[in-house]
């Protein structure tokens, strides 16, 4: 409606200079030539800021829009309008952009935007540091051509990208990637890279962990099997013959009740929530499990000692707690040679406080150290399966410490002995003044 009354206006606008041109030339005896003059002022007015304007639209930055009245004025006040509605358009664009642009470049995940023919029209820094690119100078290039990797060119050449293609990572050969690409658009495609290496990793552990699991039970499973057999050929009168028998059967059931409890606090700790804190005594906890290591050492006559500080208690969970210390005091004794020397000691630091078990034992050569922690792994296989180990203990120890916010600290000298700490934050710790002093013993 607008347009509309502006047209009329006009048109009424171009009917009265035309009548007025008219009656002034019926007034001069003239009307035909100062109809023409008049309408040729009006043509070059038209003319003129049709020229204004088309100056403005070749070069906006060096002239203004141009102003006028009547018809043209609309007509530049709409360009106007139009024209800064375009600008604000713009700039929400380039805003969303931007803010893409910083969403993307935060991902984990590599990007990269790629034409029809695969260049490379962007890139984020995730897929940068993945891929080995470097945009924007690499911008323009195909991809196939800076990632070698056979694996991937052929995905590329498949032209199916309805899976993802692993392969090694070609600035960090040790690391593994899976990347998909993603089509969008008319012609564009988006390819989307991932890390995977702790993945393929956890993989791998959980392979080892089934194997090493099987393995642990299938052992003590065949020597049940094969003393089974043995009795049913064993005369029942051989009573010391098939009590023999049944000690070994009673042995193997207990290692493998042991691997199975084991096995069950393992996936306790790793799959379920943490366990309800309290203060727990250490202690008293330590002193009882004192009196459990002199009877686990039997007639080998270990030395034992023990210096705990009364008022230092902590606050967690204490069955996990119980676990960790029976561990390695349990280790001490089983790994220590007969009269060997075993000092276990709670004591307060200036960081926090330590559980210490040190030993006078076989001892740990270096390079075994930093692995055993993990599920199943031993130092001296042999040696462990006899003294009754189930290769858990410390992994154990490992996921109860990373509960309670501590470490696990181990020296040790082949030969000579080894020393297991586990430090505490000051931030468990419940200081109790009232404690009786405990005699080291």
């Amino acid at each position: 409606m607008k347009s509309r009354a502006v047209i009329m206006r006009e048109i009424w606008r171009l009917a009265a200079i035309a009548g007025g041109g008219l009656f002034i030339g019926l007034v001069l005896g003239r009307p035909g030539a100062v109809l023409a003059a008049v309408l040729g002022v009006y043509l070059f007015a038209t003319q003129r800021n049709l020229m204004r304007l088309h100056r403005w639209l070749l070069d906006k930055k060096r002239h203004e829009l141009p102003e006028a009245g009547g018809l043209w004025g609309e007509v530049f006040n709409e360009i106007f309008q139009l024209e800064k509605e375009a600008n604000a358009h713009r700039d929400r664009l380039g805003a969303m952009l931007t803010r893409f642009q910083e969403a993307a470049a935060a991902l984990p995940d590599g990007m990269v935007i790629l034409s029809r023919e695969n260049e490379i029209e962007w890139a984020n820094p995730a897929a940068e540091r993945m891929l080995g690119l470097a945009f924007p100078r690499d911008g323009g290039q195909r991809i196939g051509n800076l990632v070698r990797t056979p694996a991937f060119n052929a995905y590329l050449r498949k032209h199916d990208y309805s899976e993802s293609v692993q392969f090694p990572s070609p600035a960090q050969p040790d690391n593994t990637l899976s990347l998909q690409i993603v089509p969008y658009g008319a012609s564009q495609r988006l390819l989307i890279c991932r890390d995977i290496t702790h993945v393929m990793r956890l993989e791998e552990m959980r392979r080892n962990f089934v194997a090493n699991a099987s393995h642990e039970l299938r052992s003590p499973i065949t020597v049940l099997c094969g003393y089974l057999e043995t009795l049913q050929s064993i005369s029942l009168g051989d009573e010391a013959e098939i009590k023999k028998v049944l000690a070994t059967m009673h042995g193997q059931a207990r290692r493998m009740e042991r691997l199975v409890s084991d096995l069950l606090m393992l996936s306790r700790l790793e799959t379920a929530l943490p366990s309800e804190d309290r203060t727990v005594d250490v202690p008293a906890m330590v002193a009882s499990l004192q009196e459990s290591a002199q009877l686990l050492s039997g007639e080998q006559r270990h030395e034992i000692t023990l210096s705990v500080d009364p008022n230092i208690k902590l606050h967690g969970a204490e069955e996990e707690l119980r676990s960790v210390f029976s561990n390695l005091i349990d280790n001490a004794v089983r790994y220590t040679p007969a009269g060997g020397r075993i000092d276990i000691a709670w004591r307060a630091t200036g960081e926090g406080a330590e559980f210490a078990v040190s030993d006078t034992g076989v001892g740990i050569a270096p390079q075994h150290i930093p692995h055993l922690t993990e599920r199943f792994y031993r130092v001296d296989v042999g040696r462990s399966r006899e003294t009754g180990g189930t290769g858990l203990g410390l992994a154990i120890v490992k996921h109860v410490l990373q509960r309670h916010e501590a470490r696990l600290e181990i020296e040790s000298t082949p030969g000579a002995g080894s020393t297991f700490r586990c430090l505490f934050p000051a931030t468990r710790l419940v200081v109790d003044t009232a404690a009786q002093p405990h005699a080291p013993s």
